[in-house]
């Protein structure tokens, strides 16, 4: 179990870590074909969401690979769960239904994680 926990916490880490660098770093003319929410954000929200993102990225893979504060990872995770409930709410306001099963998807992977770092196979 604790494999899948590293595997599964390294996987997002990167999705995450990745996709909150081009959100931070690229403009919403840039974003807006693969992601048409962002016209709904100002340029200063959707740099405050991909830092954030990234942050969520490294934190689930730095503090337990480092063994500083490993309890940030869990708390990571769970914030990342916490993003992408958010998310579902912003593509159900918006109708875009397609993107739900992705947002689930994501958002169980990383209560998996919080739930084996918080319980059983905490560091």
């Amino acid at each position: 179990m604790n494999v899948a926990l590293w595997v599964v916490a390294i996987a997002l880490g990167l999705a995450f870590a990745l996709a909150g660098a081009a959100k931070s770093t690229q403009s919403k003319e840039q974003l807006h074909e693969k992601m048409p929410w962002v016209e709904d954000v100002s340029p200063a929200q959707l740099r405050l969401i991909g830092i954030v993102e990234a942050l969520g990225g490294l934190g689930l893979i730095l503090p337990a690979w480092t063994g500083i504060a490993p309890m940030l990872t869990p708390l990571a995770a769970s914030g990342i769960a916490l993003i992408m409930a958010f998310a579902a709410a912003v593509h159900v306001r918006r109708k875009e239904y397609a993107a739900l099963p992705i947002n689930a998807v994501l958002f169980l992977l990383a209560v998996f994680v919080a739930w084996g770092r918080f319980g059983p196979y905490s560091y």
